[in-house]
């Protein structure tokens, strides 16, 4: 009897000593894990270039950068995703402050306010099976609207500077800050609408150039002795017909096009490459502008974008996404406010 209980008495110490290994070892790994997150924070702040006013602070974007990164890693695990994410310079920001600093697009929908009714390319059906407006010199390279909100300014330059090419021959940057700046009718930093944009320029007769009124990154006082200093001009602009993707089709054959998307969701805001076609939804936030179109390898139709988040987001700057979706109004919405400047 004695040893039969001194022997249950060893089975419980050791089931005792076997528990608290396998914890210490789980409690081990997970620190190792924190260590290892802690550590790639560390080397993220180096590559961007991030420094926070305090320790609070610090901690704070390390949980907000620690979720954002298992998220994205989980998402980018095998199983058939047409596209990837990856951990780039938004990885510290929260859903909420993305969107307040990194989009920007205000719509008006229902009152666009159109200085012409008209579609110039509404009976045009021979178009190319592909574009990309950047092998035909209409495309000045990547910019980064950093932390305002100013996208709408930014899509209307770029398509003005496409217009401007394609009439000219001459590709000239354009400036983003005469528009945040000198445009009242939009809201510079707090955001702005497409077609107001254009309206302005308009009745302004133009726009200088970028380097003559450069990009600061915030709102300023508008100098209207360097808005006088016109560079190139645009006649109007027109809208394309609401959620039509072929009738967008016709128009980027054509030119570079302004648009207005739902950019501020998690899968877009760290897209990195591969045909987007992720989770958004209607909710018009941002602006970018579509400078072609194809189909890969794959068969997949898709948009070629360029944005205005700087050259580490996306494929060097720019995104392609889904084209000729079942949803009427375009993935992301992309197809329910399109415009373009006319000269």
């Amino acid at each position: 009897m004695a040893l039969k209980l001194q022997c249950c008495f060893f089975c419980i110490c050791l089931v005792i000593f076997l528990s608290l290994g396998f914890w210490a070892s789980q409690i081990e790994a997970r620190v190792l894990a924190e260590m290892s997150m802690v550590d790639r924070h560390e080397q993220w702040m180096a590559q961007y270039g991030r420094v926070y006013k305090d320790a609070a602070e610090k901690e704070k974007r390390f949980l907000i950068f620690k979720n954002n990164v298992e998220r994205i890693e989980l998402f980018n695990r095998p199983g058939g995703n047409n596209y990837t994410l990856s951990i780039n310079l938004f990885a510290d920001l929260s859903d909420e402050e993305f969107k307040a600093t990194r989009t920007g697009y205000r719509s008006l929908t229902g009152q666009r306010p159109s200085l012409n009714t008209e579609f110039r390319y509404n009976n045009v059906t021979d178009v190319p099976t592909s574009m990309d407006w950047r092998e035909k010199g209409a495309v000045t390279p990547i910019k980064d609207q950093g932390s305002c909100g100013c996208c709408w300014a930014f899509t209307a330059v770029a398509a003005m500077e496409g217009i401007t090419q394609l009439k000219t021959g001459n590709l000239i940057s354009l400036s983003e800050q005469e528009l945040v700046d000198c445009d009242n009718t939009n809201k510079g930093c707090n955001g702005g609408n497409i077609d107001k944009a254009f309206q302005f320029i308009v009745q302004n007769r133009g726009l200088t150039t970028e380097s003559n009124y450069p990009y600061e990154e915030v709102d300023g006082t508008c100098s209207e002795e360097k808005a006088a200093e016109h560079a190139a001009m645009i006649t109007g602009y027109e809208d394309v017909p609401s959620s039509n993707e072929q009738e967008l089709l016709t128009a980027v054959a054509n030119q570079p096009v302004s648009v207005a998307i739902d950019g501020s969701g998690h899968p877009f805001k760290y897209y990195s490459s591969g045909i987007f076609t992720g989770e958004c939804g209607t909710n018009l936030d941002h602006a970018v502008t579509l400078i072609g179109y194809g189909v890969n390898e794959k068969g997949i139709k898709y948009w070629l974008v360029k944005n205005s988040w700087g050259t580490s987001w996306g494929e060097n700057g720019y995104m392609r996404i889904q084209r000729d979706v079942a949803a009427k109004e375009g993935l992301c919405g992309l197809a329910m406010e399109p415009s373009y400047p006319t000269a």
